[in-house]
């Protein structure tokens, strides 16, 4: 568990679906079996150990270890499709908007939505884009949980630099939610996105009773994406900075992140337990879009839930 994240038996599983991926033809004598592929490529997600060390432990080369990895990465990132699902049928809305309900009585959540930042090193191109707010370069990637810590959607492209808003707006998800795909339900985020129809925000200054208790029922909703990223990163520590910095250029790093996203969800699935490294992340809003406008029909919705309160 401290080294690979998971028990023996999900080992296994998890080696035996990615065998066919990963087993190639080979005329070396001694080519990588795929449970040592899979294992070590896990131990440096999990630790964010060096590769020479993973080498040295696995009795491989650093340069073979550096050559089996993306494999690794790739075919989980393979899986994405099976584990990482957005809830657009109304059968799976409706038990997510229950779940989300029983936190704390706010209605129709169908995810909270909230972005962290993967340090990596500076790229060797268009290195300003990845500098981000807080003055380091890292990766903006945007994350939709549901009531239980499971990640609905991950988007894992986006420069450091990027706006949060800007990266839900040109989103799958994003274009699909303005588009009108879900009718009766809503994501949570915080003060730096703009208010929809399909995205609710806290109130800027709230007056009455109703308005106050309409933002904190909102914030200890909306707080499970923060405590969901606090999970992803406390397991797959190669993606918080306390584990240093990712080393690989920006479209490996967004590959590794993709590839713990799938790892998280299937932890989650199987009940594995909560490592007692995770936390909850502590992450500041963006300052709201630039020339954002709500909407009329954004407005009446969020008064519509709030006199519901």
């Amino acid at each position: 568990m401290s080294r690979f994240r998971f028990p023996r038996a999900i080992l296994l599983e998890l080696c035996s679906e990615l065998r066919p991926v990963l087993e190639r033809p080979s005329r070396r004598n001694h080519a990588l079996c795929v449970p040592v592929q899979v294992l070590t490529t896990l131990g440096h997600l999990a630790t964010g150990t060096f590769q020479r060390e993973l080498a040295d432990r696995s009795g491989m080369s650093q340069s073979s270890l550096s050559r089996v990895m993306p494999y690794v990465w790739d075919a989980i990132v393979g899986m994405a499709p099976r584990y990482i699902r957005f809830p657009y049928t109304q059968a799976e809305q409706a038990n997510i908007k229950m779940q989300f309900a029983a936190i704390a009585g706010f209605p129709n959540v169908i995810g909270a939505i909230d972005c962290t930042h993967v340090a990596i090193k500076a790229p060797s191109e268009n290195e300003f884009a990845f500098v981000n707010r807080k003055h380091f370069h890292s990766l903006n990637v945007q994350i939709i949980c549901d009531a239980h810590m499971s990640l609905t959607n991950v988007v894992a492209r986006w420069p450091g630099s990027t706006h949060d808003s800007y990266i839900l707006s040109n989103s799958s998800v994003g274009n699909r939610l303005q588009t009108g795909a879900v009718r009766d339900g809503w994501l949570l985020g915080d003060s730096g996105y703009p208010l929809r129809t399909w995205l609710l925000t806290p109130l800027t200054r709230p007056q009455t009773e109703q308005e106050r208790r309409y933002n904190e029922k909102h914030c200890r909703t909306r707080s499970v994406v923060e405590r969901t990223i606090g999970l992803l990163k406390g397991r797959w520590r190669c993606l918080d900075r306390s584990g240093g910095t990712v080393l690989y250029s920006p479209t490996k790093v967004c590959r590794v992140v993709v590839a713990c996203a799938v790892l998280h969800n299937i932890a989650q699935k199987n009940g594995i337990p909560v490592p007692s490294n995770a936390h909850t992340e502590d992450n500041e809003p963006d300052p709201g879009p630039p020339n954002a406008v709500h909407n009329a029909m954004a407005i009446k919705r969020r008064i519509n839930v709030i006199n519901g309160m």
